[in-house]
């Protein structure tokens, strides 16, 4: 199983636009995203700081992702 690395609000937006999810709207420091099939993810973007391991994993289940799936996004 591979670990997770450490990453930021806007790491984690770029990846996921890379499948497919649309910027739907920001409020505030918050951006939500929606794919095609309905699902909506909701990521933080806090100047520069990282996403705690907790917050990411649920950012990847919402997102249907496993964690190596999200690894090569970044790649």
């Amino acid at each position: 199983m591979s670990k997770l690395p450490t990453v930021t609000g806007k790491q984690v937006i770029t990846a996921l636009e890379t499948v497919d999810f649309v910027v739907q709207r920001q409020k505030g420091s918050h951006v939500r995203l929606k794919d095609q099939n309905g699902r909506v993810v909701t990521v933080p973007n806090h100047a520069n700081k990282t996403l705690g391991k907790g917050l990411l994993l649920k950012i990847l289940k919402d997102a249907e992702l496993s964690k190596e799936e999200f690894i090569d996004l970044l790649n």
